[in-house]
């Protein structure tokens, strides 16, 4: 009877066997994975914040120059498709100069020379759109990380029913100089 007692006494002494330790490291493995999808997510969100929130400067900044001008800026027309954009954003550059934005704005994490942000301004009667309202112009992210198109709070644009500019950018709105 001694014996047995010295051998489960010198098994508790020996520590963790091999499957308890594969066990504890499974666990920790999967802690870590959830803290990090965890706050990638939270990083995405943060970014599409700032989107929005550089979206309303944006739009002030336009509205503003548009006061100050009778007009609404034009873009830099030799960008992606005709588009001025966030990462060479010759309209951006015009509303900081002119005071209309405290600070040159570009997306949180530009993947490409083309960058997340565009902006167009059309002439009257462009795509269909009423021309006795005169040019108008749209602004857009092309990806706003946490959802789809059209993202949920996205206003949205449209010269029905030639274009729907929408389907092309998650986050659009426009506005027409009359």
């Amino acid at each position: 009877m001694f014996l047995k007692k010295n051998k489960k006494i010198n098994r508790l002494n020996k520590g963790y066997t091999l499957l308890e330790l594969l066990v504890a490291l499974a666990i920790i493995g999967l802690l870590s994975s959830i803290i990090l999808s965890s706050v990638n997510m939270a990083r995405k969100k943060a970014r599409d914040a700032r989107r929005l929130s550089d979206m309303k400067q944006l739009q002030t900044a336009l509205e503003l120059y548009y006061s100050s001008y009778g007009r609404y800026p034009d873009g830099d027309h030799d960008g992606d498709g005709g588009w001025d954009t966030g990462g060479d954003g010759d309209f951006i550059s015009a509303l900081s100069a002119g005071g209309f934005l405290p600070r040159d704005i570009l997306d949180p994490s530009i993947n490409d020379i083309y960058g997340n942000y565009a902006y167009h301004r059309y002439t009257a009667g462009d795509w269909g759109c009423n021309a006795s309202r005169g040019a108008f112009y749209v602004l857009g992210v092309r990806d706003m990380e946490t959802s789809g198109r059209p993202y949920p709070t996205s206003p949205g644009f449209s010269c029905p029913p030639k274009r729907n500019w929408q389907d092309e950018y998650d986050w659009v709105t426009g506005s027409f100089e009359q």
